[in-house]
């Protein structure tokens, strides 16, 4: 059992191995440098990334061709002085990236400028919870702002549990990383006087909202995977699912040597080699039933870190977006469930939205005297509390006494939206309901992103910086990971250049299973059948029992159900012959949505006050005695689930 205890985790992650290191020189390229007679083992021509399809896994999403999107058709490597060390299952790179938002795309542009980058991503490259951000990147743009109103509205609302080290790091280098992306093509709004527009959100004191339209992190997206598309050392892995960490145990310290995935195109086990891994894969929305996220946010990279023994912190504080579309109230009804629910960006508050119970009653001032400029956490228990006591499924948000002209030209996307359904908010209200939207909590990561795991770096929602505290600030998500991932860029080169890269290594950890060879279709079909209904299960138990109002007697009820859950469902495995080193894309996210689930679960119980987005009807005041984050440090003895445990034993390394 891991512990959990309150406080702050040591990152002791400053030392690295030193050792002698053969290299390899290409003309034009960064060296790759491995030890051992890498180059005499079997080479084969490698496949051409295949980034256009469509992925074969439970519930995938169709790809579709968009004005917004760059097609990528880009080698599996490219660099062909690369390929004596590459075979169809084994691939080695300097630098391994694990996501495709704009964390691990920005991280991959500034390290591909010295060693080779392996981009790894579970579906297409541009879907990410970056490429649904509609809002925007807040940065201290204007003269009337300020680098410590930035901050004070951050740990205001954070519920002065940031980290205030953290918050003057990003509030500070925020506006320098705007400007960067504006150099590499990313275009946002500017005003009639041609500066920048700048919006203002919940939250915030001034207007400081670098946006496009509604659009924001698509247009983010686009930027950074057209500069990916366009860089020789970068190779893009589409439909690439991560399945564990690679560990090796060396004087009492976890150092991270890569990762293994399935190709889900072609069905393999891919193993990636690397001196330096970037977790950048995203939060857990999916443990939720309804959520923003797309499908891929299964909290992969929280599940693989907490099994590797990273230090996870603070996953009590899961955001529920107060707007997110109600399709119940809509006009006319979808005639499919959306896979992800349809954000209503916190710029329409910004820009004067009103909240109303179905009786055209104005709600927020009873609740906070800012009203629905109130942080998130207050506007969706406000919410919440409304939809209990009336008896209904949704609020409505107004916008429609604003001009025309404005809300059409700041809001196009979601105008389009409603409009599809009937609704023209530029007339009528806009059904809202909360959902769950964003993981404040995460692998514990120091001021350079750097995680107890040697080798192992953390940037965008995965990871736990200290910037949110108890609720993040709205728009102050791709600002964190624009940071983080630069600030990530110097300790993963230097670690890079000391450390062993053993190309041996590669063949010492057991190879994953798939199921295909040994399990007939009838054993397959049934195990894929009960993934599904336990991942509807857990849903709604975190629903039920994990929500925006918690107790205590709930969160154990949810820790006996989920428990209950996952052992019902890997007994069902197991008995229709799985093995504890098989894989595959259903069974390996239902893993991670379980750890990640119980994470939270466990972090709820520890908290015993009420501060930010955990309320807790049993402790429903701040104890300034409890100010601290949850810590789940890694424990000599995981739990005795399949979930808990990584597929992989660390190794001894020498």
């Amino acid at each position: 059992m891991a512990n959990l205890t309150n406080g702050f985790a040591s990152l002791h992650c400053a030392g690295a191995m030193h050792v002698d290191k053969g290299h390899m020189q290409a003309s034009g390229l960064p060296f790759l440098s491995f030890r051992g007679d890498a180059c005499g083992q079997r080479c084969s021509q490698l496949d051409i990334s295949r980034l256009g399809s469509v992925p074969r896994f439970m519930g995938a999403k169709s790809a579709t061709v968009s004005q917004y999107y760059v097609r990528h058709r880009i080698s599996a490597i490219r660099a062909s002085t690369l390929s004596c060390l590459q075979d169809d299952t084994t691939k080695f790179f300097d630098f391994v990236v694990i996501g495709s938002g704009v964390a691990g795309l920005r991280y991959a542009l500034e390290v591909s400028k010295h060693g080779s980058v392996a981009i790894i991503t579970k579906a297409e490259p541009y879907e990410s919870n970056t490429n649904y951000a509609q809002g925007g990147v807040s940065a201290v743009l204007c003269p009337s702002d300020s680098v410590e109103s930035h901050m004070e509205d951050t740990i205001v609302a954070g519920a002065y549990l940031c980290d205030e080290e953290t918050v003057r790091v990003v509030c500070t280098e925020g506006p320098e990383r705007v400007k960067e992306l504006i150099a590499m093509g990313a275009s946002f709004d500017h005003g009639e006087d041609g500066r920048l527009h700048l919006a203002r959100e919940g939250g915030h004191s001034h207007n400081r909202i670098v946006h496009s339209a509604d659009m924001t992190g698509r247009e983010i997206e686009r930027a950074l995977l057209q500069a990916v598309d366009n860089d020789d050392n970068i190779s893009l892995f589409g439909h690439h699912f991560a399945i564990d960490l690679l560990t090796c145990q060396k004087n009492g310290e976890i150092y991270c040597y890569g990762v293994d995935s399935i190709d889900i195109e072609t069905q393999k086990v891919v193993r990636f080699i690397s001196k330096v891994t970037l977790l950048a894969s995203g939060g857990v929305g999916h443990i939720y039933p309804t959520t923003t996220n797309p499908l891929v946010a299964t909290g992969d990279g929280i599940a693989m870190s907490h099994r590797a023994q990273a230090v996870i912190s603070n996953m009590e504080f899961v955001q529920f977006h107060p707007t997110a579309l109600s399709d119940e109230g809509l006009p006319i009804k979808p005639k499919t469930r959306r896979e992800n629910a349809f954000l209503i960006t916190e710029a329409v508050r910004g820009d004067g939205g009103i909240l109303y119970n179905q009786s055209m009653e104005r709600f927020m001032p009873m609740y906070d005297d800012r009203a629905e400029l109130a942080p998130r956490d207050v506007v969706a228990r406000s919410i919440d509390d409304q939809l209990k006591k009336r008896g209904e499924n949704y609020v409505l948000l107004d916008i429609s006494h604003k001009p025309r002209e404005k809300v059409l030209a700041h809001f196009p996307n979601i105008a389009a939206e409603c409009l599809r359904y009937g609704l023209d908010i530029t007339r009528q209200p806009i059904p809202v309901v909360p959902v769950a939207h964003y993981m404040c909590g995460g692998v514990r990561a120091g001021l350079q992103g750097e995680t107890n795991v040697k080798g192992l770096y953390v940037a965008g929602e995965v990871a736990c910086t200290g910037l949110h505290g108890a609720n993040r600030l709205a728009s102050n998500s791709l600002l964190e990971a624009l940071v983080f991932a630069r600030r990530a860029v110097q300790p993963s080169i230097d670690h890079m250049l000391d450390a062993d890269g053993d190309a041996s290594l590669a063949a010492r950890w057991a190879w994953p299973m798939l199921p295909w060879s040994s399990l007939g279709d009838g054993a397959l079909a049934d195990i894929v059948e009960r993934t599904r209904q336990a991942r509807t299960e857990l849903q709604s138990v975190m629903w039920e029992y994990v929500g925006i109002v918690r107790s205590t007697g709930r969160l154990k009820q949810a820790e006996w159900k989920i428990g209950d859950l996952e052992s019902e469902w890997e007994e069902f495995l197991f008995r229709r012959g799985w093995k504890p080193t098989m894989v595959g894309i259903e069974a390996c996210e239902m893993r991670n949505l379980f750890c990640c689930a119980k994470l939270v679960v466990k972090s709820a119980l520890a908290r015993r006050e009420s501060r930010g987005l955990h309320f807790t009807e049993d402790f429903p005041y701040l104890e300034e005695s409890r100010r601290k984050p949850t810590v789940i440090f890694p424990a000599a003895v995981q739990e005795l689930t399949w979930s808990s445990k990584p597929l992989q034993r660390h190794l001894q390394c020498k």
